[in-house]
């Protein structure tokens, strides 16, 4: 319905509610988006569940959702690099774009980057959203907009994978077989690595990471880091040259030091 932009409000811990709220008029440089998918992140549970993630903490109603995509409906003054119609992909985090690190390129580390979904910056759970242009990807045809909502996880793993200087042939260790050590297992597999193995105490998870091409894998329920380092060890031919901590316990930032090869890389979201 005309007027209609229905937004899920987060109010503290457990307490969401649905309220409707004024569309928003993108300013210089912004585009108005339908947001058509939105993917629920691990922040954005802890969130909802504890009314936390890490040090960020709601102390004020926030709107959640950051994995988005949508399509633009208006454009602000300025924008030059999409129109209405076209479909977007949202990189959540804006930084001030003036500081050393934005200007050397490292902007993803900016002090001052506004990250949508965290506390007291509002998300995209909602069906029309304001965002600067330059920080929405068009989506080809061939890319759906479920797709367009999991190019940011993606690009965490991609990240990931990079730091930790994954490449053809290299032995990995992926320490958590959530959403993102999933999808950080496929950008592995993409650029070539191999063998590859993968932890969680979950069972039916592992399963699943054996079904997307994971080389071995590791059930960690009930044993120390150093068994862990030990098994992984046995079931690569030589120890992990790059490892990717996915699951946000210390007993696997433990594991993946123990585990990973003399002048191996520990990379963690």
């Amino acid at each position: 319905m005309p007027g209609d932009n229905l937004t899920a409000v987060l109010y503290k811990a457990q307490d969401m509610r649905l309220e409707q709220r004024e569309i928003p008029t993108p300013g210089k440089g912004e585009v108005l988006i339908r947001i058509t998918r939105v993917g629920i992140c691990g922040s954005d549970v802890h969130y909802w569940w504890r009314g936390r993630a890490g040090r960020f903490v709601v102390e004020s109603p926030i709107v959640l959702g950051h994995e988005s995509s949508g399509t633009v409906v208006q454009c602000g003054p300025g924008v030059k690099n999409l129109r209405p119609g076209d479909r977007v992909a949202i990189e959540p985090g804006v930084p001030c774009r003036s500081c050393e690190l934005c200007k050397t390129g490292r902007y993803n580390i900016c002090p001052d980057v506004k990250f949508c979904a965290t506390p007291p910056v509002d998300g995209t759970l909602t069906r029309y959203y304001v965002h600067p242009a330059d920080f929405c990807f068009r989506l080809p045809d061939n890319v759906s907009d479920e797709e367009g909502a999991m190019l940011e996880p993606l690009a965490v793993a991609v990240y990931s994978c990079s730091r930790a200087e994954v490449s053809l042939g290299s032995p990995v260790l992926i320490l958590g077989a959530g959403p993102i050590g999933l999808i950080s297992l496929l950008a592995a597999k993409a650029l070539g690595a191999g063998p590859i193995c993968i932890t969680d105490i979950n069972e039916d998870r592992l399963d699943f990471a054996k079904g997307l091409g994971a080389n071995h894998t590791v059930n960690v329920k009930d044993l120390t880091p150093e068994e862990v380092a030990a098994r992984v060890q046995e079931d690569l031919p030589s120890p992990p040259t790059s490892v990717i901590e996915c699951s946000g316990a210390d007993s696997s930032y433990q594991a993946g030091i123990l585990a990973a090869d003399q002048g191996g890389i520990l990379s963690f979201r």
